[in-house]
């Protein structure tokens, strides 16, 4: 299990994504699922991955094969001429990684899927976010839908539905994927820190700040402290309820 996040603001975009992969209680281990591809003055691109490890490893694989051997080169995400062409190419080789995987032996195709998140900008587009499908296909984020999530995504988005705002700053963006993230990792062991972050301001075409949180963070303690300390806080200060309108 994992959980990845792609919020979408009016003045760039911030992904964020967890390390823990397991395969049972007694085998869990840590893997990046955040990749990151940038040409500077030209595009900046983040994939975030979710799904079967060995199927998103594949996919990574095999479009940073076409970005480093000059014959591969077309098709690779770095030739594309937008994002919609990236969220194209990405969906293609996904669905081809599944396929291949699929005829090799085993049949059951869902114990093969993936989902990926694919945001960015390249030079002369607007900035962009995309949620690829096992199928190949996508869809892109709007105004109406302004983040995606992949993985166990039910604990933290009703944080990010009630508190998201597209005007948002950078600093607050962040703030408020903590505290989904800190939700989604209380109610799931599959769900762990370190937890990867990258900021992108829309139009600098490189990334602004990469980072990573680990278990020890003091700001994540102070965030994960805090916000269930203001639940309980804010638990209190409801009106009571009346069992004796109830009665008999």
């Amino acid at each position: 299990m994992t959980y990845c996040v792609g919020l979408m603001l009016k003045h760039g975009m911030v992904f964020m994504s967890d390390t823990r992969t397991n395969a049972g209680v007694d085998n869990i281990s840590t893997f990046r699922k955040m990749f990151s591809w940038d040409v500077p003055g030209d595009r900046s691109i983040t994939i975030m991955t979710a799904g079967n490890l060995a199927t998103t490893q594949a996919v990574i694989s095999l479009l940073e094969e076409r970005v480093k051997a000059t014959q591969d080169r077309n098709p690779s995400i770095l030739q594309a001429e937008s994002m919609f062409q990236v969220a194209v190419l990405v969906g293609d080789t996904l669905k081809e990684v599944i396929a291949d995987h699929a005829e090799a032996g085993q049949k059951a195709d869902s114990g093969f899927n993936a989902t990926m998140l694919v945001g960015g900008q390249i030079k002369g587009g607007d900035h962009r976010l995309f949620m690829i499908y096992p199928e190949g296909n996508f869809i892109e984020a709007s105004a109406d839908t302004p983040f995606f999530q992949i993985g166990e995504t039910k604990y933290g988005r009703p944080i990010l539905v009630r508190a998201f705002d597209a005007e948002m700053s950078f600093d607050d963006a962040v703030k408020l994927l903590l505290v989904s993230f800190d939700s989604t990792i209380k109610a799931n062991l599959g769900v762990d820190l370190p937890l990867d972050v990258r900021v992108y301001k829309a139009d600098s075409l490189c990334c602004d700040h990469e980072f990573r949180i680990e278990a020890n963070d003091p700001y994540y303690t102070a965030i994960s402290d805090g916000w269930g300390g203001a639940l309980r806080e804010a638990f209190g200060r409801l009106p009571d309820f009346d069992l004796t309108k109830f009665s008999d």
